[in-house]
């Protein structure tokens, strides 16, 4: 008599249709999306501090640099929109260096769902909080006076053109998030770099009202050329080319920035 045999389970197979990738993104990123409810910090991080820099800024110096409080919030309110983006994308690589340490990756690996999924579902779920951040400062920024001189059109077009950097931009936190072996090496990253970024643009002051030799690293800041992008279509000035160069700008960063930080992922898990 022959003892029986077990059969091996079967690995999870890694090849999934295009459409279960997308159905198991949308997991994903729900489940970044919940887990509000357990750390409503997270959320108030992207809603406080943002109307607390509109409200100090407006109210503080906005008669010292524009004369007028409301004339400077009509100028600074899009660059505020433009930076709170920019430090929103580092809770990308906060949560996925957090996933990784406290092995989440490793987790999911051993499901069947598309490689790309953790990742990608991750980049959603941030997007759809960046959209919750831009409509919070331009409802708060309503109220405090600021108006629209571009109609819904520009509304829409700023959302999209915004959301469209922020994406390329947040390849640079993916990528920062998986070298670093702590999730607040990342906010360290963030001061470090994203704040000297920010303040040396035209976000709150006219670049004439700067010093010559800072001018001209201000006219090529790519935070000036957002800035810019946002205020034509939110408000008034030129368009075309500040879009142009804003869309410019983010696919060259997504070319150099998502490579590296696909391949240092993968190395990681």
């Amino acid at each position: 008599m022959t003892a029986a045999t077990i059969p091996a389970p079967l690995a999870p197979t890694r090849r999934v249709s295009p459409v279960a990738g997308v159905r198991h993104t949308v997991t994903l990123a729900w489940r970044s999306l919940v887990q509000i409810k357990h750390n409503p910090m997270e959320l108030l991080d992207l809603s406080i501090q943002p109307v607390m820099f509109v409200l100090l800024f407006t109210y503080v110096f906005g008669t010292a640099i524009a004369g007028s409080s409301g004339e400077y919030l009509t100028f600074m309110l899009p660059g505020i929109m433009v930076q709170n983006a920019l430090f929103a994308t580092m809770t990308t690589g906060f949560g996925l260096n957090n996933d990784l340490t406290k092995g989440v990756f490793d987790r999911l690996r051993a499901l069947p769902i598309a490689r790309w999924a953790p990742l990608a579902g991750r980049i959603l779920a941030d997007t759809v909080k960046q959209a919750w951040s831009i409509a919070l400062l331009l409802g708060v920024g309503s109220i405090l006076g600021f108006r629209v001189g571009n109609g819904l059109l520009g509304v829409v077009g700023a959302f999209a053109l915004l959301l469209a950097f922020t994406l390329a931009a947040s390849w640079i936190s993916v990528l920062v998030g998986v070298l670093v072996s702590e999730p607040d090496k990342v906010q360290i990253f963030g001061f470090t770099v994203i704040f000297p970024l920010t303040f040396t643009s035209n976000i709150f002051v006219p670049t004439d009202q700067m010093p010559s030799w800072l001018q001209r690293w201000v006219e090529v800041n790519p935070v000036t050329v957002v800035a810019d992008a946002l205020r034509g279509l939110l408000v008034s000035g030129p368009v075309a080319g500040p879009v142009l160069q804003t869309l410019l700008w983010g696919f060259g960063i997504a070319v150099i920035f998502a490579p590296l930080a696909v391949r240092a992922l993968r190395r990681r898990v």
